[in-house]
């Protein structure tokens, strides 16, 4: 009675949750529906072969592995570049605040070209890495720098708006009490960031593993070696094969959606935990 009493106060909640689901049914949830279905016109024996072949398993599970591990860098740099962004004033700092966003603006082939430029045995960068017999462009690393450069936005964006709220005088309490700065840190302020790193790092990994444009001119497209799982998909789709490109994108959209699901309960519970110290 409390809870209906309380949902007639909303104005026009009846028309806006109309709207809201016929907006992601149409949007989210109608796709996916085809994209099952599509699927689904293979046989069993046809479906599990598409997804059990060796190719598109690797495939997969490097596009997994190196999102994980870009989530990884980008929660570390990621919560740096927020802190220092934060907490700091210096000369250029609303620029280079600006310049996050630029993996945002920029095309993702037009981030591919430049980092594989960039990072090509002679290049800008590649050519001090290969004084060290280390290839960067061309292998699995050019995957796991596009993908960072692509999801590095995220973790500073969800950082830096609870960094901005989380009152200063928390560490200067701990300070006073005879903390050390790390114990600060570890103790004050990163338990307060978690949900938004958690939060970040999770956005980042979605991005990470749909990722196509900035992979494929890195990458190197190695089969069993550098090629990633939206180009088994692509390539399906050049030769027309509908139903093999959906079945790998299935497969994909339901490890995406077990771990977002996971991830989204880790912030969860991280919040809770928060608030109830």
């Amino acid at each position: 009675m409390l809870f209906k009493s309380e949902r007639q106060i909303l104005p026009a909640y009846r028309t806006s949750l109309i709207i809201t689901l016929g907006w992601i049914g149409s949007m989210v949830v109608l796709p996916f529906a085809l994209l099952l279905f599509t699927a689904l016109e293979l046989e069993w024996a046809e479906l599990w072969s598409v997804m059990s072949n060796e190719r598109v398993i690797h495939s997969i599970w490097l596009s997994l592995k190196m999102s994980a591990l870009a989530a990884l860098f980008n929660i570390c740099f990621g919560t740096l570049t927020a802190w220092v962004l934060t907490r700091y004033q210096f000369f250029g700092k609303q620029f280079l605040n600006t310049l996050i966003d630029l993996p945002f603006a920029l095309p993702t082939a037009v981030a591919g070209i430049v980092l594989a430029t960039l990072y090509a045995p002679n290049g800008l960068f590649g050519q001090f890495f290969s004084q060290w017999n280390i290839q960067i462009a061309f292998t699995p690393l050019g995957i796991l720098v596009a993908l960072i450069f692509v999801s590095f936005p995220f973790t500073v964006r969800a950082v830096q708006p609870v960094l901005r709220e989380l009152d200063p005088a928390f560490e200067e309490a701990a300070t006073i009490l005879g903390a050390s700065r790390w114990t600060t840190i570890r103790r004050v302020v990163l338990p307060t960031l978690y949900p938004a790193i958690i939060s970040g790092a999770g956005m980042g990994l979605a991005r990470s593993l749909g990722e196509y444009g900035s992979v494929i001119f890195i990458a190197g497209n190695v089969p069993l070696v550098s090629e990633i799982a939206p180009l088994i998909i692509m390539s399906k789709l050049d030769i027309y094969d509908m139903q093999g490109a959906s079945a790998v994108a299935l497969l994909m959209l339901i490890i995406s959606f077990i771990l977002l699901f996971l991830i989204n309960y880790w912030e969860k519970y991280t919040s809770r935990y928060i608030y109830k110290r």
